[in-house]
């Protein structure tokens, strides 16, 4: 039987809680036109590739919606939501 102290438990699960620690992205993407998009990733740098290279049509693609103006990052799906909204 294997003994563990306190300072390993806290240890280990302190970093299982760093890695599973998701992070919110509200961000403003822009074209060269003035068109300005608004929205919400949990993966902002796959979420901003997919409108740079048009991976999905719709309104960004129509608009040609490439660049990112601005962003925040939240810890709280919620929060993020609600700053979405907002903006």
């Amino acid at each position: 039987m294997r003994v563990r102290t306190a300072a390993y438990v806290v240890k280990y699960e302190n970093a299982s809680m760093a890695r599973d620690r998701r992070y919110y992205c509200v961000y403003i993407m822009g074209s060269l036109s003035g068109t300005l998009y608004i929205g919400f990733s949990g993966n902002l740098h796959k979420r901003v590739f997919q409108h740079k290279f048009h991976h999905f049509e719709g309104f960004t693609d129509k608009y040609d919606v490439t660049r990112l103006l601005y962003w925040e990052s939240y810890d709280d799906v919620h929060r993020a939501l609600a700053r979405e909204t907002q903006l």
